[in-house]
């Protein structure tokens, strides 16, 4: 019971730790865009955390103890937030996907809510061993 906890409360961790690194590291400020009411702010905020949630449960069921768990989500995390940067700049020209998010955007929300949760499938994948 003593490790169900502590596996629970470090994995916790990181999702917070997860969320708050893509919020300080990217243009878009999902928090304060959905005290607004902005849905696309929220459906990339809900999927960042989905893909974030996956790619945890995978190092959480794949890790051999506590300091590997840590690690390997540590790299998923990083993964997610490389992806989103990447995501940004092979985007079209025609459109800057931040700035379509601040403009409530809810297709481009839509979009990157599935590719955060497709992110995540993969990188998920990636942790097995």
């Amino acid at each position: 019971m003593l490790d169900f906890l502590l596996y629970l409360a470090v994995s916790l961790a990181l999702l917070i730790i997860g969320l708050f690194l893509m919020e300080i590291t990217t243009k878009v400020k999902e928090f304060t865009l959905m005290a607004k009411g902005n849905k696309a702010a929220s459906y990339v905020l809900g999927g960042r955390l989905l893909g974030l949630a996956i790619v945890l449960y995978s190092a959480l069921a794949h890790s051999i103890s506590l300091v590997d768990m840590v690690i390997w989500g540590a790299v998923g995390i990083a993964a997610q937030i490389i992806v989103f940067y990447l995501t940004e700049w092979l985007t079209p020209r025609r459109f800057n996907v931040s700035q379509s998010i601040e403009e409530d955007n809810r297709a481009v929300g839509l979009f990157l809510l599935l590719l955060s949760v497709s992110i995540g499938i993969v990188i998920a994948g990636c942790l097995t061993y």
